[in-house]
């Protein structure tokens, strides 16, 4: 007894049984009606969603005995033998097992003969991408200018493979992967048709397997079938493809569970949520596809919060009342975990460890209850505040009150020494810590030694820029240098600035000298910015000149002179200290080179 798959049974056989792919059969039935049928096609698109069927109902189409139309008869010699496959003028190839360019010679060479019983000759090329370069660029000629007696047909799934020079020569039409409502509508209707009983959760868990593909949905389908025992029976003794049966075969679980699952995460019970964890081990679900669940529970929880009258599923979740005791902020920082879950499943110990890991992280990043709902109310009395009790955990910390604004300083201003009342108070000192034990001598090390920093010295205060005002302008070096460390130059014009040396003020002209080596840094639009930049120290926009003479230190210069000073210094008193100098002398210890660093320069 031959059992015919559904499948290939319930295959379409003309373009009005298709499902899914309206904008294809559009172009199609334009084209046929019309009688501009271009000689070349490809249909892409993943598997399963009818691109070899279209193929085959457009070859139908071109050679039906009856004439060229949109609607084959499908009764004719020609219409029959096209859906037995054995219409001697329809060729299907398969690229994935004939790749290379001798076969695609064997094609060209056949193509100029007239076809034997049909009208057209087509060429039904499958998984056209598995050809080979050679085997394409021998096709590319015939394929772009065949006799007229020849169309050709392709169709894969990955044409990213596919060279711009075949794609360029053909119509290219997309086929779309089916939604859920799709397959579920192509299912009962099958089931409906073949008199077998089936509850509609059982259809809803097939089409979402499916994942687009309504090949896959049927080959479900008939495992479904197979699995529950289903069956026809005109008595009522036939069996039912039922809901549980099927969500066992596929190893997912019943919506209940998940629900309950979000129920003890919104409660905060982990006792709960570990031992729904527990009842949902027993069926050795697929701990991948409960998360798949779980995260559509979480995305139905969302839309209801955030979109209250859109149309949801609620099967097996209260979604409503999910909906109102979660925050939706929640709800987002759980649906990324399951997702981040569902990606690391398979780097866990086990997959149920992963699993509970997941629900565990949700768990502990549950916000504390009324966190972000809370509004602080300003306390009505010192002692109000002082009654009021805290959590250490939520209790927020105290803000200063404000007192009188104090403008900042300004570093080009003469400023007076603060008085008494307004001296802050020195910090009270605390008892001073216990020092640890020094430890024992280091061993030794004849490898490579590590970098030793120096000890930490001393800060010593640097003085204090010379003081001016507007009235009288830029005293000294020190004064231009302080004046350009406060400014808020930036890019070319800060490194102009640093490198000119100060030559003097008078009369609103500041000159200034520069070294050979930075003689490029001195540009029109450049100069205009520091000029720009001094204007509000300066009480006016200054005219920079520079001037050819002995360059004067600049800042640049300045700050590099301090910064070889602390160098010298520290490496000074690193080699000089007791216990360096014991583990050169006694242990053959060696400075590493340039490794000796100022703590201030760390």
């Amino acid at each position: 007894m031959s059992y015919l798959v559904l499948a290939r049974k319930w295959r379409p056989k003309r373009f009005a049984e298709l499902v899914g792919q309206e904008h294809v059969v559009r172009a199609l039935t334009n084209a046929l009606g019309t009688g501009r049928v271009h000689h070349a096609f490809l249909f892409t698109g993943t598997r399963g969603v009818g691109k070899t069927t279209i193929a085959r109902i457009f070859a139908k189409s071109l050679n039906c005995e009856r004439g060229t139309s949109a609607e084959p008869c499908g009764e004719c010699a020609a219409c029959r033998d096209i859906d037995a496959g054995r219409f001697i003028d329809l060729l299907e190839i398969d690229a994935a097992s004939n790749t290379g360019v001798d076969d695609v010679r064997e094609v060209i060479d056949n193509a100029q003969y007239m076809p034997s019983r049909g009208r057209v000759k087509v060429y039904l090329i499958d998984e056209v991408h598995m050809l080979s370069k050679s085997a394409f660029n021998a096709l590319l000629k015939t394929l772009e200018e065949p006799p007229g007696h020849v169309k050709f047909l392709l169709a894969t799934t990955d044409p990213q493979k596919l060279p711009v020079t075949v794609l360029s020569r053909c119509l290219q039409f997309n086929l779309k992967r089916l939604d859920e409502q799709q397959i579920q509508g192509q299912m009962t209707r099958i089931l409906e048709a073949e008199g077998i009983p089936a509850e509609a959760g059982a259809i809803r868990q097939l089409a979402r397997a499916a994942d687009g593909s309504l090949r896959d949905g049927l080959s479900l389908l008939d495992q479904a079938i197979a699995y529950t025992g289903a069956s026809a029976g005109t008595d009522g003794n036939g069996g039912v493809l039922a809901d549980a049966g099927v969500a066992a075969m596929l190893g997912t679980v019943d919506r209940t569970r998940v629900g309950a699952l979000l129920s003890a995460l919104g409660e905060g019970d982990g006792q709960r949520l570990l031992a729904e964890v527990a009842t949902l081990a027993e069926f050795s679900p697929d701990w991948a596809s409960v998360l798949d669940t779980f995260s559509e529970a979480l995305h139905r929880i969302q839309v209801r919060q955030l979109v209250p009258d859109a149309q949801i599923e609620t099967d097996g979740v209260d979604v409503d009342g999910l909906a109102a005791r979660l925050r939706p902020e929640v709800v987002q920082l759980w649906y990324q975990m399951a997702l981040n879950g569902r990606r690391d499943l398979p780097l866990a110990p086990s997959p149920r460890a992963g699993f509970e890991m997941c629900l565990l992280r949700m768990l502990a990043f549950r916000p504390a209850e009324g966190e972000g709902n809370r509004v602080a109310a300003p306390a009505a009395s010192g002692a109000s505040r002082e009654s009021a009790p805290r959590s250490a955990a939520t209790a927020a910390p105290a803000t200063p009150a404000p007192g009188p604004r104090v403008p900042p300083p300004n570093p080009f201003a003469e400023s007076a020494p603060p008085s008494r009342a307004q001296a802050p108070m020195p910090p009270v000192r605390e008892a001073e810590p216990v020092r640890p034990a020094p430890a024992p001598e280091p061993e030794a090390r004849v490898s490579t030694p590590e970098p030793v920093r120096a000890p930490r010295e001393t800060a010593v205060p640097s003085p204090a820029p010379t003081p001016f005002v507007h009235s009288a302008g830029i005293a000294d070096a020190d004064a231009w240098h302080a004046l350009i460390a406060g400014t808020s130059l930036r890019g070319p014009a800060r490194l102009l600035a640093e490198h000119a040396g100060f030559i003097g003020y008078a009369d609103g002209v500041l000159s200034l000298s520069l070294g050979p080596s930075d003689d490029h840094l001195r540009s029109n639009a450049v100069v205009s910015l520091v000029a720009e930049a001094l204007a509000p120290a300066l009480g006016l926009v200054p005219q920079v000149r520079f001037v050819e003479s002995r360059q004067a230190e600049s800042l640049h210069q300045r700050n590099e002179r301090a910064r070889d000073a602390r160098q010298a210094s520290a490496e000074a008193s690193f080699m000089g200290d007791p216990d360096v100098q014991r583990l050169i002398s006694q242990h053959g210890a060696k400075v590493v080179p340039d490794s000796i660093r100022p703590f201030e320069d760390n």
